[in-house]
This record gives structure tokens, C-alpha cells and sequence, in this order.
């Protein structure tokens, strides 16, 4: 099982409404929960870790959690607003975003809502985005990584959001502090500039493999992307969406989902097999991921594909 742990968003999705006004179309996503979405959607057990509103957000938080396989057992529920993001869609599909998350459900996650220990059949946790700039859940977050270290997979993405960091220093040590824990590190071009301003592209990857993580993984849109294991470094092409990009909201997430459940299905996901994983083995788990963020992109907000869309088993 993929247990993924953090925020739960409300995303607002522009549309043209049928008067031809624009509006908005609420969409449940989140990075940790558009990844648990994509592991579940490529038939692999997935769970979700947080802390939600009693609201009707959270419901239908719940909602798509239960329509994609995805386990509500580990969850919390709250009397507090639920996380929102208006998304605005730039010229070539990047999205950005707005967010309003003053004390909202997710970010109340505390020690007490943790498990006291998971089960085995957790495999890896996933962790990261916008709940590890936000406390109290960026230190419970934290607690929990730390104390999960060598007994399972820890997928980190910190997927990082500038506007939301008050303290850039103080997240810049926690980032590294998890990436050394981190049996995967999965990053964006952008994160590494902002991380590592001062260095070049290649500086800041150097930079990041030396912090430990056994696989590193940086994705770089278009550009495709760079995998460095203890067997060496792989380059894989993005794939071209064959009806062009809608957006690239969710992307990356369903990217590193598919990653996971790729590693998973192929019997490769504990930290052993991640640590001794080959540059072959690498190359075919990134083509897979590709294919996947290339179905995301094609679609509006966070779609990943059904495994069955893929045509594999």
C-alpha cells in the first residue's frame, strides 16, 4: 500500500459558463491526494493520511477519495474551513495559484491524529507540497517521516509554493533535512531554482543527490526528465499529449504517483529495492510515469488515467 500524507485542496478550475462569463469549477485535488488518486487509478492499494472538514468540501473530499480506490481509513475529520486554490491558467497550460488556507482542516494536523504504528502492508509513504510550510502539519508531518525512516519507502515531493513559505530559510532546512531521510526525492525545475537560486541547474542537482536520497528524480516539463540512482543518471523525454496540453495542473503529482505504483507493481517498492535499483530499471519507471503525466495534461484539472487507458496490466 501507498499511504500518501498532507493537504487536501479545493481547487477552482476556470470555465466558461454557459452565458459565456467566466467562472469557476471546484475540482477536490492537493498534491498528496491528486498522488494517492493516480496510485489508485493504476491498481495499486492506496490509502490517504490528513485531516479534513466536516464541511461539504471535505465530503466530497471523502467522496473522491471512496470513487477512486483510494482507503479513507487513516483520516480525521474536524470543524474547521477546508483549503482552497483558485487556479489561473497561463499561456502555455502552467498553472498558478491562490490560496487560502488561515486555519483550515488540513493544516490542524497533530501528533494525536497520527497512528501510533502502521501496518506492514504500508509499503511507502508519500509526503510533501504546501502541509510542510504550513505548521502545526509541517512538524507533525515531519515527526511522522522521521519516525517511519528505514522501515518503509519515503516518497518526498515538496512540489514548493513561494507564497505560502513566511520562513524561506527555515523551510530550506526542513526540505533538506527530509531529503537526507527520503528514500525518494522527486523535484521540479522550479523547485531547484528556488531552493538553490545562487546555483545553476546543474550545481543544484549535484547538490541535491549529495544530500542521500538513493533516487533523485527532477522533472523538467517539456524538457523531460533527469533520474539519478546509485547505477548512474537517466534521461527520459516528456511525452507530447497526442490532443496537446489542457494543463499541467496535477501533473507532477500524478507523475510521481505513477512512479510509486510503477516500483510497486513491479515487486520494486521497499527500500532495499529502491536503493539497489538499476539505471534500466529507473529509464522504464520514468517512461511509464511520462505516459501518465502526459494523460493528465491533456485533460482539465487533475485527471490521471485509468490503468485500463493505458493498455497495460
Amino acid at each position: 500500500m501507498v499511504l500518501s500524507c498532507g493537504e487536501t485542496v479545493m481547487d477552482f478550475i476556470p470555465v466558461e459558463t454557459v452565458i459565456g462569463a467566466k467562472g469557476y469549477l471546484p475540482a477536490p485535488g492537493g498534491s498528496p491526494l491528486n498522488t494517492a488518486i493516480t496510485v489508485g487509478r493504476l491498481g495499486v492499494e492506496a490509502a490517504f493520511l490528513g485531516k479534513l472538514s466536516t464541511d461539504f468540501f471535505g465530503d466530497e473530499f471523502v467522496a473522491r477519495m471512496e470513487e477512486n480506490q483510494v482507503s479513507t481509513r487513516y483520516l480525521t475529520r474536524v470543524e474547521a474551513p477546508s483549503t482552497l486554490a483558485f487556479v489561473k491558467r497561463g499561456p502555455s497550460g502552467d498553472a498558478q495559484y491562490a490560496f487560502f488556507t488561515a486555519a483550515t482542516a488540513d493544516r490542524l494536523l497533530a501528533p494525536t491524529d497520527l497512528p501510533s504504528e502502521l501496518p506492514s502492508e504500508v509499503s511507502c509513504l508519500h509526503f510533501g507540497s504546501i502541509a510542510l510550510a504550513l505548521p502545526p502539519a509541517s512538524e507533525t508531518i515531519t515527526e511522522l517521516v522521521l519516525r517511519e525512516y528505514g522501515r518503509r519507502v519515503l516518497s518526498f515531493d515538496p512540489n514548493i509554493r513561494p507564497a505560502l513559505i513566511d520562513d524561506p530559510a527555515e523551510y530550506r532546512a526542513r526540505f533538506e533535512r527530509l531529503a537526507t531521510s527520503s528514500t525518494i526525492l522527486k523535484l521540479s525545475d522550479a523547485d531547484l531554482a528556488w531552493l538553490y537560486p545562487e546555483e545553476s541547474y546543474e550545481q543544484a542537482v549535484r547538490r541535491t543527490v549529495a544530500l542521500g536520497a538513493p533516487v533523485v528524480i527532477v522533472t523538467r516539463g517539456a524538457d523531460g526528465v533527469t533520474g539519478v540512482c546509485s547505477d548512474g543518471t537517466v534521461e527520459v523525454a516528456a511525452v507530447e499529449p497526442a490532443t496537446g496540453v489542457v494543463d499541467t495542473v496535477g501533473a507532477g503529482d500524478s507523475f510521481q504517483g505513477a512512479v510509486l505504483a510503477g516500483l510497486q507493481r513491479a515487486g520494486k517498492l521497499s527500500p532495499s529495492a529502491v536503493a539497489g535499483i538499476s539505471r534500466d530499471e529507473l529509464e522504464l519507471t520514468l517512461s511509464f510515469a511520462a505516459r501518465v503525466a502526459s494523460v493528465t495534461c491533456s485533460r482539465a484539472g487533475a485527471e490521471p488515467p485509468w490503468i485500463d487507458e493505458l493498455g497495460d496490466r
